[in-house]
């Protein structure tokens, strides 16, 4: 049975973009119970392959469904000779939540550290007001120079030290929900389909890179040709100072705009009232900064969709979800396969 406790394993598995290793290896272990096949191509995405159960003379729809697993991250740049280290961002983190936060320093073996912060006793007035440069940003392992230079180099990777939090109201918390809560997504969508019969090969996509590019994501759609690819990410969710967004606990938000084929929002949109799976509308007038804006453009051109869960506080330590969400969402992505045949990939390109 999945549930919370397999979330909270690949939330704090580390997987910073560009070094996924560790992360692929657990969900490779995740989707194996699920696949016909497993496969890392040379850019580090996680491909399985679920083969369609029903008998067609037709050839079967092939459809991708791609979750990023990398999270954002730290960098060393510099051991000064106090033995603080200097830190660069690996994807777009919020700077401004990075002070007094524990870290891991991944160097030649795991270590605590803390990022410090100035009291506010030595502060100045205008300085008390301001986030802290990442330029200024320092983390503390406690050792001298000597020995800090023995254990970590420049470009050793730095994480947040976050467990998940369960929250009332069957909220959790914690780092990497963007995007392990889509890899969770994917996870729950494939034991849903051990109950449904499908036609359409499935081949579920862990990308790497997302954060610092989509890179994961134009490899892998370009070695795949798949005729449908969809998206699985987090939106913002409803949370004081953003109104306009998706409720959190109300199911899944369905993407609609340019980067979403039409007809494959409109499968998505009766799939869930056939099904009864409460959603929300994620309203997409450019880009939709998820895998689908790289899936849509490879080779001649692919179907996309996106489904998001709500997510509060993104791109913190503490990102926020409903854990019934990501059930919705893979019941949803899961009975959206099941009516996916060759005729309905005819249609796709008929407006």
């Amino acid at each position: 049975m999945l549930g919370k406790d397999d979330l909270r394993i690949l939330l704090e598995t580390p997987g910073v973009s560009g070094y996924e290793d560790e992360i692929a290896d657990k969900i490779s272990e995740y989707f194996k119970p699920y696949s016909d096949d497993i496969k890392r191509d040379v850019l580090g995405n996680v491909i399985a392959k679920i083969s369609g159960q029903e008998e067609s003379s037709e050839p079967r729809p092939k459809i991708m469904l791609a979750a990023h697993m990398d999270e954002i991250g730290l960098m060393v740049t510099k051991v000064d000779e106090k033995g603080f280290l200097h830190v660069t961002q690996i994807g777009g983190i919020d700077q401004r939540t990075l002070p007094t936060q524990e870290v891991v320093v991944h160097g030649r073996e795991k270590i605590k550290g803390v990022i410090g912060a100035k009291p506010p006793h030595l502060s100045s007035p205008d300085e008390r007001k301001k986030s802290v440069p990442m330029s200024e940003l320092l983390v503390d392992i406690g050792y001298d120079q000597a020995k800090a230079k023995e254990l970590v180099s420049v470009g050793d990777l730095i994480t947040i030290d976050r467990k998940m939090m369960e929250l009332k109201g069957g909220r959790l918390a914690g780092k990497a929900m963007d995007n392990r809560a889509g890899v969770m997504v994917i996870l729950e969508a494939l034991k849903e389909l051990k109950k449904l019969k499908f036609k359409a090969d499935v081949f579920a996509v862990a990308t790497v890179q997302e954060e610092v590019g989509l890179r994961g994501a134009v490899t892998s759609t370009y070695g795949l040709v798949p005729e449908i690819g969809i998206a699985i990410d987090v939106c913002h969710a409803i949370m004081p100072g953003v109104p306009d967004a998706s409720p959190l606990g109300g199911g899944p938000a369905v993407g609609l705009g340019p980067n979403i084929h039409p007809k494959v929002h409109q499968l998505l949109k009766k799939t869930a009232g056939e099904e009864r799976i409460p959603m929300s509308i994620e309203a997409l007038p450019g880009g939709s900064g998820t895998d689908a804006w790289a899936m849509q453009i490879s080779r001649g051109g692919v179907a996309t969709g996106v489904i998001s869960i709500p997510l509060r506080y993104m791109h913190t330590a503490v990102e926020t979800l409903a854990y019934s969400d990501i059930e919705q969402s893979g019941k949803l992505l899961a009975h959206f396969i099941a009516r996916v045949d060759s005729a309905f990939v005819e249609g796709l390109s008929c407006y």
